[in-house]
């Protein structure tokens, strides 16, 4: 399948197709493989989380901040 026949797919045939490959994924009983740099992001949001100068946020404060 190409990305021409992909575009040529409603919205709710693109979705189908996502859901049916998303659970053929799920299905083969193995996680991929996190790429390497997942691992430095996640220790730099930790060094973050540990730092003095960490500030947290309310769901209300970040709805604010996006209107």
């Amino acid at each position: 399948m190409t990305t021409a026949d992909i575009s040529k797919m409603s919205t709710k045939e693109r979705l189908a197709t996502m859901e049916r490959l998303w659970e053929a994924i799920c299905s083969e009983g193995k996680e991929p493989a996190s790429p390497a740099w997942h691992g430095a992001v996640l220790a730099g949001r930790k060094r973050r989380l540990a730092s003095p100068d960490a500030r947290f946020l309310t769901l209300d404060q970040i709805r604010e901040r996006l209107r």
